[in-house]
C-alpha cells in the first residue's frame, strides 16, 4: 500500500516483517529505508508500481541499521552507485563492521553491510527534492534511530522511536537499561512538535500522536517497575519474527533452533533464571491461545501479515 505523504514522496506500507518506507520519485530518486533482505522482490516491485526507476537512486536515507530497513540497501546501492545516509552510530557499525550492535547476529537476522559516506547530524535538514526534511536523533529503540520531520507539512516519518501502539521491541542486553531513559527523553522531543500526521516504520499513518506519545512513556515505565516485563515482550515480539523470517517453522524443532540462537537463552538467562524451556511453553502457548500463531500439520505459522 502506498500514500503520497507529499508531492511525489510515497510512504509504503509492509507488514510485520519488513519496516515500511518512503521513496521519493524523480529522475534521481530518493528511498528512506528498504525493508527486509528476503523481501527485495516486492521492495523492487512497489516502487516500480510508482514509476521509481531504483536503479538509478540518488541516496538512500537510513532511519536506522536493523534488519528489516535496511534489506535492500546492498543491491540498490550496487546497481545505482547511490550514497548512504544515516546517524553516525549507524556509520560506525558499518564502518567496524559490527553484526551485533545492528541486533543482526543477535537475532540472528538476514542483512549485508552497505558504503555509507554520509552522516547525518541531529538538526540537520536533508533535502529531498523540494521538500526539507529535519533530522532528529531519536535513541532509545536503536542509538542510531533518526526521525525525519517535515515541517510544511506537519508530518513526522517516526521509523520505530513511536508507532501507533506505542513501541516497538526494546533489547536492553545491547542498546544498555539505560536507553529506555533516552527513548523517554525522545517521547518528549516527538511531543513538543506540531505533528498532523505520523508515519511509522510499521503499521499505518496516524493522527493520535499524543495517545501514541502517552502508550510508548507507559509501556517504558513500565519496563523500569517490572524489568521482567521487557523480558515476556521481547520473547514474545522476537519469536515471531523469527517465524516470520522462516516460514513454516516445525513445531519440534523450534525450541532447539531457539536455543541455538544468542538472543534466546540469554534472554532467559537475564528474566527468568534460566529456565528455557518453561518459558518457551508458556509464551507458546499464550501466542497460540490469541492466534498470532497457529499450528498446522506439525507446523508454526505466524497469521500476521509478513
Amino acid at each position: 500500500d502506498a500514500i503520497e505523504a507529499a508531492k511525489d514522496l510515497f510512504f509504503i506500507e509492509r507488514g510485520f516483517l519488513s519496516g515500511n518506507h518512503f521513496a521519493y520519485r524523480a529522475d534521481s530518486p530518493v528511498l528512506i529505508d528498504t525493508a527486509y533482505a528476503s523481501e527485495l522482490g516486492k521492495t523492487k516491485a512497489s516502487l516500480e508500481r510508482l514509476g521509481i526507476a531504483w536503479r538509478r537512486t540518488r541516496v538512500i536515507v537510513n532511519t536506522h541499521c536493523h534488519c528489516d530497513h535496511v534489506g535492500a540497501k546492498r543491491v540498490i546501492q550496487e546497481a545505482s552507485g547511490c550514497e548512504v545516509a544515516l546517524h553516525p552510530a549507524g556509520r560506525g557499525y558499518g564502518e567496524k563492521r559490527d553484526r551485533l550492535a545492528t541486533w543482526w547476529d543477535y537475532y540472528d537476522q538476514e542483512a549485508e553491510f552497505f558504503d555509507c559516506a554520509r552522516s547525518l547530524a541531529d538538526g540537520e535538514v536533508l533535502a529531498v527534492g523540494p521538500h526539507e526534511l529535519e533530522v532528529l536523533h531519536t535513541p532509545g529503540h536503536s542509538a542510531d534511530g533518526i526521525v525525519l520531520y517535515h515541517r510544511k507539512e506537519k508530518a513526522l516519518f517516526s521509523a520505530d522511536t513511536l508507532l501507533e501502539a506505542g513501541s516497538t521491541v526494546a533489547t536492553l542486553r545491547l542498546e544498555g537499561h539505560d536507553s529506555v531513559f533516552a527513548w523517554l527523553a525522545s517521547r518528549e522531543r516527538i511531543e513538543a512538535l506540531d505533528v498532523r500526521v505520523a508515519f511509522p516504520g510499521h503499521g499505518r499513518p496516524f493522527a493520535s500522536i499524543r495517545e501514541a506519545v502517552a502508550r510508548t512513556r507507559r509501556k517504558l515505565e513500565g519496563y523500569l517497575a517490572c524489568p521482567e516485563g521487557a523480558g515476556d515482550d521481547l520473547l514474545k515480539r522476537i519469536l515471531v519474527y523469527t517465524l516470520l523470517m522462516r516460514p513454516r517453522v516445525s513445531a519440534a524443532a523450534l525450541f532447539d533452533r531457539l536455543m541455538g540462537t544468542r538472543w534466546f537463552p540469554d534472554t532467559i538467562d537475564t528474566y527468568f533464571g534460566g529456565e528455557y524451556r518453561r518459558k518457551y511453553e508458556e509464551v507458546l502457548r499464550g501466542l497460540l491461545e490469541r492466534s498470532i500463531v497457529r499450528a498446522e500439520d506439525g507446523m508454526l505459522i505466524p497469521t500476521v501479515r509478513p
